[in-house]
């Protein structure tokens, strides 16, 4: 299979950093990065480069991460995020205030599921989760695993204990990368109630009440009665809880607001009269807090001028018609997750898109709890466990290892406002965060992201992971700089596929670093200009 020779200029890496209040070095060389068909160049390769940057960063004195609750599950989502810990946060942040709980089955199974209650009190405690995918074992599993039952999945104790109000699933966006939709959408699930927490059984002819029994003493009576004429029938009993809607109201507007986006209501109250009172809860909020504001940004010049009701069934048309995105929705628990997975297609993959649980503690600040919106990937992880390569786009971990960081960070400095240090920290965690977007976005930039992205040729897991280690490094200490370089646009410069087969990289790569004086992956004007003219293929006047 061919490799990839790319000629990168460090001058659009530069452009991007001074624009996200960045520093980048000053230096007017193009860095040269090479790629084999199937992984990146290993550090031995490299020699003192990728080590370099490890010891630099080991050197360097971390910083106190805040206390954030840190929930492991398991297969190839848990070995991934492992390696973006050592490499991308182990090494800057000291993690020791985390508490961390493990929700395998094994360790679920272990101590007869204490470790989702502990894990759950903590949470509410600390209010910042960060949580890996984990496993909700079937019937198969149970065995497979010798297991002593089926454990439910964690997230519905989690949603009850956390107060949840709702699920943020917004698409995740990489600048100058087509994915699905051009714009980012938002969108709000009811984190509670519908089908998810239903009581059923299953029963012959007869007769089904359903009875309210009034919490103040009053009157009981009947919600409900049919008559069940079928000899087999299947009889499920939900409700909705609205208490919260007003409070997933306020997140849901704010959140378009600030993303400027267009909000939409979605039910099928048409049919469904009972969810007539989500819709009625989400418009007075919005006609008292909201309208003005976004009539004054113009947010609702596609919406007719007001906040628009869509029935579920026109919304999964416009998830497909709306590619240009700039729009929110917020639904009830069941259609929420049916229509977000429909954003997930349309955007490309589950792994493009976010998933935070938003609560409430006792005393109104809001929990937070964050996660990829995929799950533990068993197939990578079995070809993994087979010594196969693999190559996991992490996207959706980091931004929801990163969102944890940043609540914690503001959790932080709102129990601490004047505190000199924790001011301190939430602004090194901002930056970091930022700076760890535009290494981790530049990577796949550059055509050295996972294979999901760059086809057969792109970088395995392991190396993907060291590639943006490497870039992140670099970037960080490039911001002690004191002025950022003059921005300059350079086009890629690709070599073809069929070309490059007759090429020797080896002995490219000893060409390059004899001209490579630094040692810092550049050749700079001078040892380029002697290389072109060693080679002969220097331009003259005359030509």
């Amino acid at each position: 299979m061919a490799s990839t020779l790319r000629l990168v200029s460090s001058r659009y890496l530069s452009g991007v950093a001074s624009k996200n209040g960045l520093y980048a070095t000053s230096s007017t060389s193009a860095p040269l990065m090479f790629r084999s068909s199937t992984s990146i160049l290993t550090s031995s390769q490299f020699g003192s480069r990728f080590q370099s940057t490890e010891a630099d960063a080991a050197a360097a004195p971390k910083v106190k991460a805040p206390p954030m609750v840190y929930i492991s599950g398991e297969e190839m989502t848990h070995y991934t995020t492992q390696l973006l810990l050592q490499q991308w946060v182990e090494p800057y942040f000291d993690t020791s205030s985390w508490e961390k709980y493990d929700l395998s089955c094994k360790s679920r199974d272990d101590t007869d599921d204490q470790v989702l209650t502990d894990a759950v009190e903590a949470g509410k405690r600390v209010g910042a989760i960060f949580k890996e995918p984990t496993i909700t074992p079937s019937a198969i599993q149970v065995q497979e695993m010798g297991l002593k039952k089926a454990w439910g999945s964690p997230n519905g104790a989690m949603r009850r204990g956390w107060n949840g109000i709702t699920i943020s699933r917004d698409t995740i966006h990489i600048e100058g990368i087509e994915l699905g939709y051009k714009n980012q959408v938002l969108f709000e699930r009811h984190a509670v109630g519908g089908e998810y927490g239903a009581g059923w059984n299953e029963v012959g002819a007869g007769t089904l009440l359903t009875t309210y029994i009034p919490k103040d003493g009053g009157a009981p009576f009947v919600v409900d009665k049919r008559d069940l004429t079928d000899n087999h029938n299947v009889c499920v009993v939900y409700h909705n809880p609205y208490d919260n809607v007003r409070d997933l109201a306020h997140l849901f507007f704010n959140r378009c607001l600030n993303a400027k986006v267009t909000p939409y209501i979605v039910t099928k109250k048409t049919v469904f009269k009972w969810q007539e009172g989500f819709w009625a809860t989400m418009k007075k909020v919005f006609d008292e807090s909201y309208k003005d504001e976004f009539l004054k940004q113009g947010l609702l010049d596609r919406s007719g001028g007001d906040l628009q009701h869509l029935i579920s069934d026109a919304a999964t048309m416009q998830l497909i018609r709306w590619t240009d995105g700039g729009f929110g929705m917020a639904a009830h628990n069941y259609d929420g997750d049916m229509l977000t997975d429909q954003i997930a297609q349309v955007h490309r993959s589950p792994g493009f898109i976010t998933s935070n649980l938003v609560g409430k503690s006792d005393d109104g600040s809001l929990i937070k709890e964050f996660e990829a919106s995929h799950g533990t990937v068993t197939d990578l992880w079995l070809d993994h466990l087979a010594g196969k390569e693999t190559s996991l786009n992490p996207l959706g971990l980091v931004e929801a290892l990163l969102g944890a960081m940043a609540h914690s960070a503001q959790l932080e400095l709102d129990t601490n406002p004047k505190d000199a240090e924790a001011k301190k920290v939430h602004a090194f965690v901002g930056n970091f965060n930022e700076t760890l977007r535009l290494a981790l976005h530049n990577t796949f930039r550059y055509g050295q992201g996972t294979r999901d992205m760059c086809g057969p040729t792109g970088f395995t897991t392991e190396d993907f992971v060291a590639k943006v280690a490497w870039r992140l490094d670099r970037y960080l200490q490039q911001q002690v700089e004191e002025q950022a370089p003059p921005e300059l646009s350079e086009e890629d410069l690709p070599v073809p596929a069929n070309k490059i087969t007759a090429f020797d990289q080896k002995a490219i790569l000893q060409l390059f670093e004899k001209y490579d004086k630094s040692g810092e992956g550049k050749i700079d004007f001078k040892n380029f200009s002697k290389m072109l003219m060693k080679m002969g293929v220097a331009p003259t006047k005359s030509s």
